[in-house]
């Protein structure tokens, strides 16, 4: 890369300072909720597994590299799979390297052979360390093409230098990345490398650099070794400090976003700044409520570049202070929330707050989980968590009380999954309304992931929950995906709430979708899974209320929606019951939209994998059916005749309901008494409003 002018040889000082971390204050932000020195001193000598996975290591990235694209929903890392720690190099190339998802706790100094060696980390990993103990000593890591969904935290990256202030010959950098996306590389102190600390290159993208300490280097930061303008990179609350350039370069990225950065320069030092942040080629870049000290040149860009300045401090700065250009600025909190600290502000909370943290206690989001308190959610920074993920994220595992994650009013464009680890969840809307809060996101089956294989009907769930005891309140959880818009998608099944627990409530919610919007099923086929519905909104058109788990909707409106193309044909129910279940009950509801009449079936019979043993049941009692309810109201599905499986009506009313045929069966009485909704739901008695 070609830098603005031709640096002056600096020689560094021949008393590095090392940059102990220090221990951090809450201002870092990093809600980890347990201590690092959990894998302290104390911890085997080789790779093991831990036990329990603490809050921290489940946490998801802010900034582009929260937002879902090319397939990936944000950036979570390895927070789906085992946590290991490591101690020795084989160990750490060994889970970094593995196909399988990682959280990889790093407990010691280790040292790469040969120097300057990058492990080349593969796909969904968390590569975090333990205290202050956590260090790679002469070499780094490589994220090639491809390469998505890896957090790199708390880690002490130094020490390649080779002896050559402007190093050409040796590419040993803390971080590079090739192509990568959806990459959070957060508090870690990376120094004294040989080329660059961190490089994003290659149309890199969906990257987070956030709270890291980078000092004592000729190159921070580059970005770029491409033609293409495609990239979406974050970088916000880092203090860069005696470095002579690429604080960072920026080169061809479509949208750049710094804000609350710390540029120092020491007078006192023999290392001279030539350049603060820079706008090269075709990039656009936000700058934002950032502190510039003693720096030469703080911020410059090329004729090509767009630059906007916004609420940053100058101290002791001399030279290029630019911002404008002829392309179109873009809004950051178009793609994310994000709440900016003041620039005076900066540098106090930097020297405070970036790098790796030394020894952690549970900070106060997590106590209030541990203790069954509420943890809030707002968009706009207002809450403890920008997304609700995020607040799931922080609930300890096998917390024993309830939790209640209020989310304030907004659209949260995101997926969320609760754990099968964590029971007793709440999700509230606090808004006066249940449309004030939506949770919403577009996967369908065939939307094609990275990897280019496919989510599948359940993987394409906007909200997935494995926890018992959960519970959702006063919202709406919604799939958006559009047909219509994507007919080039093989499989348009979009699930909207997939619930795979025991003792799940749905209380004042909306559950919209089209096809397979709402999926119910069991943990385990030898185990139970009920749901309870009440006062609640259903929405859809095929199938749009499946799946082998035992629920009751109740006191409810299920409304029928047209096809994407405009037709109106479907289904209510899927039910897949085993022969010994119970499967859906309907009572004391409404069923009605704006379709044709005679338009729906009340359901037909799933035989999930064409399991012959299953007895799909649905009973739909004490209701009101609008005119679009069939005739015959139930229909065979898959080569299985609905007569063979458990399909009935008892005391509806209305214009789509009939009276009693071998193509309507009902309930007699004495049926009836035992198709009540405690016969469904047995022992549990569900907590509702």
């Amino acid at each position: 890369m070609t830098e603005i002018r031709k640096a002056r040889h600096r020689r560094r000082r021949t008393a590095l300072v090392v940059g102990v971390p220090l221990a951090l204050t809450a201002a870092g932000a990093m809600a980890y909720g347990t201590v690092f020195g959990l894998f302290g001193d104390d911890a085997q000598p080789k790779a093991s597994a831990a036990t329990n996975t603490p809050a921290w290591a489940t946490e998801a990235a802010d900034g582009f590299a929260s937002v879902h694209a090319m397939g990936q929903n944000g950036t979570y890392g390895g927070r789906d799979g085992k946590t290991v720690t490591v101690r020795t190099l084989a160990d750490l190339e060994k889970y970094a390297t593995a196909a399988d998802p990682y959280v990889i706790v790093v407990a010691s100094a280790i040292t790469m052979d040969p120097v300057g060696k990058e492990i080349k980390v593969a796909s969904n990993k968390t590569i975090i360390g333990s205290g202050t103990s956590g260090q790679i000593v002469g070499g780094g890591f490589f994220l090639g093409q491809g390469v998505h969904n890896v957090i790199i935290r708390n880690l002490t990256i130094r020490d390649a230098y080779q002896g050559i202030w402007n190093d050409k010959e040796h590419d040993f950098d803390g971080v590079q990345m090739d192509g990568a996306h959806h990459v959070w590389i957060d508090h870690n102190d990376i120094r004294h490398m040989a080329d660059g600390l961190i490089d994003s290159r290659k149309d890199t993208t969906y990257l987070t650099v956030s709270y890291n300490r980078l000092s004592n280097e000729n190159k921070a930061f580059g970005i770029g070794w491409t033609a293409n303008t495609t990239a979406d990179i974050t970088i916000h609350h880092n203090w860069i400090r005696e470095t002579e350039q690429r604080n960072p370069s920026t080169d061809n990225v479509a949208h750049a976003h710094l804000y609350n950065n710390y540029l120092e320069d020491d007078a006192g030092t023999a290392i001279s700044s030539s350049y603060g942040n820079y706008a090269r080629g075709k990039t656009t870049m936000v700058l934002e409520n950032s502190y510039f000290q003693g720096m030469n040149n703080p911020v410059i860009r090329d004729s090509t570049a767009t630059l906007v300045q916004r609420g940053n401090v100058f101290s002791g700065t001399t030279g290029r202070n630019e911002s404008g250009g002829s392309g179109t600025p873009f809004d950051p909190k178009t793609y994310y929330s994000y709440t900016l600290d003041k620039a005076a502000d900066v540098p106090a909370l930097l020297k405070s707050g970036a790098g790796p943290r030394s020894s952690l206690g549970t900070t106060a989001p997590a106590t209030a989980a541990a203790t069954g308190k509420t943890l809030t959610v707002a968009q706009d920074g207002s809450g403890q968590y920008r997304t609700v993920q995020a607040a799931v994220d922080a609930v300890p595992v096998n917390n024993t009380a309830r939790v209640t994650i209020s989310v304030k009013p907004g659209t949260y464009r995101e997926t969320v999954k609760v754990p099968s680890n964590k029971p007793h969840l709440t999700l509230q809307g606090s808004g006066g309304s249940r449309k004030d809060t939506v949770i919403t996101f577009g996967n369908a089956a065939g939307t094609k992931k990275a990897d280019g294989s496919t989510y599948g009907t359940t993987g394409s769930a906007t909200v997935a929950v494995e926890g018992d005891d959960f519970q959702a309140r006063n919202l709406t959880i919604a799939n958006d995906f559009d047909g219509a818009k994507n007919q080039s998608v093989l499989g348009h099944q979009a699930v909207a709430l997939r619930t795979g627990a025991d003792k799940v409530v749905l209380d004042g919610v909306i559950v919209s979708g089209d096809q397979d919007t709402l999926e119910m099923e069991t943990p385990g086929s030898d185990k139970l899974g009920r749901v309870y519905i009440t006062n609640s909104y259903i929405t859809g058109n095929v199938d749009f209320v499946f799946g082998r788990a035992t629920a009751v909707i109740n006191k409810s409106v299920i409304n029928l929606k047209k096809r994407w193309d405009g037709s109106s044909a479907g289904f209510v129910t899927a039910p897949s019951t085993q022969a010994n279940r119970k499967g859906f009950l309907i009572t004391h509801s409404t069923v009605t939209g704006d379709v044709a009449a005679g338009s729906f079936s009340l359901g037909r019979n799933w035989h999930a994998g064409g399991d012959a043993t299953l007895r799909p049941q649905t009973t739909v009692r004490d209701s009101t059916l609008s005119a679009a309810i069939r005739s015959n109201p139930w229909s065979d599905m898959g080569g299985f005749s609905w007569k063979n499986d458990r399909f009935a009506e008892y005391r509806n009313t209305g214009a789509g309901a009939g009276a009693a045929s071998g193509e309507r069966p009902q309930l007699t009485d004495a049926q009836a008494a035992g198709q009540t909704v405690k016969a469904w739901l047995g022992d549990w008695t569900p907590a509702t409003s």
